[in-house]
């Protein structure tokens, strides 16, 4: 599913920031003057990616009154867009 929403971009964006701030972990005790911008880099990172997985949310496209279609390249199928009565 992660594949069809296009979010694995976002999901290693994430991964890239928990790198980043067990990097900033490990050099905090030394207090390297470098360990701040390690640190506003793995926040930078958080944020980036918690936009990204709000991309497809933001941007997907209304199919009809009950479904909402996520991935707007995709072509909706006449015959999956009927309703069948559930409510």
């Amino acid at each position: 599913m992660i594949k069809v929403l296009r979010l694995q971009k976002a999901v290693y964006v994430i991964l890239l920031g928990v790198i980043g701030l067990v990097a900033y972990k490990l050099i905090e005790p030394t207090n390297a003057a470098y360990s701040v911008y390690v640190l506003k880099l793995s926040g930078l990172l958080f944020l980036v990616g918690a936009l990204w997985f709000l991309y497809p949310i933001m941007f997907a496209k209304k199919v009809n009154d009950v479904e909402v279609q996520l991935d707007p390249e995709k072509q909706p199928d006449p015959a999956e867009t009927t309703i069948t009565g559930q409510p």
